[in-house]
């Protein structure tokens, strides 16, 4: 019976590797919301860092964050880095366009290795205002279990990046 047992979950553990190792290491996450402002209202909380906290959700997960601004809080090169008890990491904007939206370089920092990805937020004018999207893709890097943290990404970041944008367009339309 033990031997049973032991064959099965090596066979389990082989697949496992296996399916893992074989399994898209890319993800892309995004969530869309319609704001009932113009796109120069929705960019002001956007484009500058300082705003962030109005509106970004990642503190209510991790109440521990801590933000360190960088010199330049809005435009190209704006950035910042955190940490926390759930991990660290930086940002730094690529694109800052008051009709079109933002663009960010960031990493999460994972132990001392950063595992960088593109993330956006754009703006789309509609009938009664402003759809904005945020978006994040990259690569999970992690040997093994990275393929399965990919297929998991919209589960595990979708929710945060919506009540992000509950938060944005309560904000933006002044509730």
């Amino acid at each position: 019976m033990l031997k049973k047992v032991l064959t099965a979950l090596a066979i389990f553990i082989l697949v496992f590797v296996v399916v893992g190792a074989l399994l898209s290491r890319q993800y892309r996450v995004s969530r869309s919301i319609v704001v009932k402002a113009d796109p120069a209202k929705v960019h002001a909380l956007v484009a500058d860092l300082k705003r962030w906290d109005e509106w970004a959700p990642w503190k209510e997960s991790d109440p521990t964050i801590v933000t360190k601004l960088g010199d330049a809080t809005t435009g190209v090169g704006a950035n910042q880095s955190w940490t926390g008890d759930s991990g660290g990491g930086w940002l730094k904007f690529t694109k800052c366009d008051p009709a079109s939206g933002i663009a960010y370089d960031m990493a999460f920092n994972d132990g001392g290795k950063d595992m960088p990805a593109k993330s956006w937020m754009t703006y789309s004018p509609v009938a009664g205002g402003t759809q904005v999207e945020w978006g994040m893709e990259g690569s999970m890097d992690v040997p093994v279990v990275g393929g399965y943290f990919a297929k998991m990404s919209d589960w595990m970041m979708g929710g945060m990046f919506q009540s992000g944008l509950d938060k944005l367009k309560a904000r933006a339309e002044g509730s």
